[in-house]
Parts: C-alpha cells; sequence; structure tokens
C-alpha cells in the first residue's frame, strides 16, 4: 500500500498535484475548489481529502474596506424578533460596507444540501446562521473551502467548535419564574419553544430551578412545548385556561407567543393581570404597546447579532475569536401584565 505524505513546504503543493494525486484533470479540482455542483459526489470527497491531506492553501479571502457579501440564514423569518436580528447583523455590515443577503429555511433548523451547494457556487464572505446549524459534514464542506460561519442562539451551542452568541436562557427562566413566585403564585404554566432547541430546554430548566428554589412542585400538566409563534401561544393558552385548575400565570416562551396567550384569556373572559399574569420573552419594541403592557425577559437581540457579525468578519480575517461561545445577560423587565393573583374568598 502506498503511504501519501503532506508534502514540505505546503506552498509547493499546485492544482496539478492534487490532480495527479487523485486521478482527475486540473478543471475537476478547479471545480471543486470553486464549490461547483457538477462534480460526482465520490470524486469531490476523493479531492477535498486530498486537498486536506496536501495542506493545499486555499486563496486567502480577507474582507476589504467595501465588497463581498454576508449571508444571513433563519430558521423562519416572520416575527419581530428576526427583524431584531436583521438590524443589528445590518448595522454591521453596513458600516463594513459589505453586503447583506437573507434567507430563511421555512421552520427547519438544518439547510437542505441544495443550499450548501448554492452556498459554494456564491461564494460569500461568510454565514450567519439563526436558531439553525449544520450537520458535521456541511460544517467540514464551508471550512474546506474558506467560509467562515457564526450561529446565533441554538443548540450548536454544544459545539465548542461552532462560534456561537447567544444569552443566558437559563437565568432568563430563572428570573421569570421567580418573579411570579414572589407575587405569590403556585400554579404557573410554562409554553416554551421546540423541545429540539437548546434555548427551550434552558427555558425550562431555569424555570423549574426557580420552583424548586421556592419549594414549589411543578405541574407537569402545566408544560407545553411548541414553536414561538403566536399561534401557539393561543392554542396551548386557550388549552390551559379551559381546564378547571388553571394557572393563575403564564409564563411565554417569547413576546409573540405571549401576545396569542393575552388574546386566549380575553376569549375565556379572563383579565391580565387581575385573572391571570402573563409574562413573555425577547423585550421585542411591540411588548411595550400590548395591552396590558407586557412583563417580558430582556433578550438583547440586536447586540446578539452583531456581536456575532463581528465575529464573523473577525474570522474572515483569519483572526480566531478569543472564545467561541458568548452568552449575554437577561434581564426582567416588569410592567403592566403581571400581579399577585386574586385570593380565594
Amino acid at each position: 500500500m502506498t503511504e501519501h505524505r503532506p508534502l514540505d513546504p505546503p506552498a509547493s503543493t499546485t492544482i496539478a498535484t492534487i490532480a495527479n494525486d487523485v486521478g482527475v484533470s486540473v478543471a475537476t479540482v478547479s471545480k471543486v475548489l470553486n464549490g461547483r455542483g457538477d462534480v460526482a459526489p465520490g470524486t469531490r470527497a476523493r479531492v477535498e481529502e486530498s486537498l486536506d491531506r496536501h495542506r493545499y492553501q486555499r486563496r486567502n479571502r480577507r474582507p476589504s474596506s467595501s465588497g463581498g457579501r454576508v449571508d444571513l440564514v433563519f430558521h423562519e423569518f416572520d416575527t419581530g424578533w428576526a427583524m431584531e436580528i436583521l438590524r443589528g447583523v445590518e448595522a454591521v455590515t453596513s458600516a463594513a460596507g459589505l453586503g447583506l443577503s437573507v434567507a430563511q429555511l421555512d421552520g427547519a433548523h438544518r439547510p437542505p444540501p441544495r443550499w450548501l451547494d448554492a452556498v459554494l457556487a456564491d461564494r460569500p464572505l461568510g454565514v450567519v446562521f439563526v436558531l439553525s446549524h449544520l450537520a458535521e459534514a456541511q460544517q467540514q464542506h464551508l471550512r474546506r473551502h474558506g467560509i467562515p460561519f457564526v450561529v446565533v442562539d441554538t443548540d450548536s451551542a454544544t459545539s465548542a467548535s461552532v462560534p456561537t452568541v447567544g444569552s443566558n436562557n437559563w437565568n432568563g427562566g430563572l428570573l421569570a419564574a421567580r418573579h411570579l413566585l414572589e407575587l405569590g403564585h403556585r400554579r404557573i404554566a410554562i409554553i416554551s419553544g421546540p423541545p429540539d432547541v437548546l434555548c427551550s430546554r434552558a427555558r425550562a430548566a431555569g424555570f423549574q430551578s426557580a420552583h424548586e428554589e421556592a419549594g414549589v412542585p411543578i405541574d407537569r400538566e402545566l408544560t407545553r412545548y411548541g414553536s414561538f409563534s403566536a399561534g401557539t401561544g393561543h392554542a396551548h393558552g386557550l388549552h390551559l385556561l379551559r381546564r378547571p385548575d388553571r394557572p393563575t400565570a403564564i409564563f411565554a416562551g417569547s413576546d409573540i407567543q405571549a401576545m396569542g396567550v393575552l388574546r386566549a384569556a380575553r376569549q375565556c373572559g379572563l383579565r391580565v393581570p387581575e385573572d391571570l399574569s402573563v409574562i413573555g420573552y425577547d423585550n421585542l419594541p411591540v411588548s411595550a404597546w400590548t395591552d396590558p403592557a407586557l412583563t417580558t425577559i430582556n433578550q438583547p437581540l440586536r447586540d446578539m447579532a452583531g456581536i456575532a457579525t463581528q465575529m464573523l468578519l473577525e474570522l474572515a480575517r483569519g483572526t480566531e475569536p478569543a472564545t467561541s461561545r458568548i452568552d449575554l445577560v437577561t434581564e426582567l423587565v416588569v410592567r403592566e401584565s403581571t400581579a399577585p393573583p386574586v385570593q380565594p374568598h
């Protein structure tokens, strides 16, 4: 068996070297380097393996003071939450003289293979993912082609190799539950986000920790998961509030969810906060304009998005960030939608 050894120095490796090693044409190697889709998967894998083994030095893609583009990929783009992220990213790309392309995955949390082919063909400066993540093979493809990526608040936080910017979701859940418990509520429901998303589970864990801290048991029948949409908040809110032993307070996983809960309360003839306390999450600008104004957990979305984009530009310049994970502080914002529960006569 022939043993392949990386050439020394790496700079001596050329496209022709790779083509000869794999047994393909120079044009085929060039197609792989440029992310072209018209290469058989098996051939592409062998070329990529040879490029790695020979430590082929790809062209340095440093951003200039102007020009270039950042791709922003949302799992879903339909709420004020996404707009806050977009504003944070755009502020950084605009100041850097960069273009911005926005895409969404129709609610999926992982891009399909065709998305990766398009990105490799278009060669953006880098990609910011929002509540979405890449399979390991997809991560490797982007790294091999010198396309850095950063994630905003998702379960990719579990991998230290993926640069991620989020907020302290556990603390947010803790603060929300503490506030309601300190007001005197003992039957508190939680409507969190998708159970397969880390931030949803982290908020629920913080919520549970506050109950344990106060010595108040949680009724598992009052724990719900779903999308962060108003429809989910409304549907779960109706089910919870129509129970004979309904909760006296509901912690929603997003301000948009909380708005659905407010509507459900009105439909059930309940007054907020007199009959039901409601607390949201995110502190979107609209949360101060609901009726009543929404008590919520401030999640600094614009700052998260801006920091993630700055991190991406550093990676594109070839500078490794000081840390691969940044969590910003979450804070309680008390408004009009929470109050002590009405005591039975």
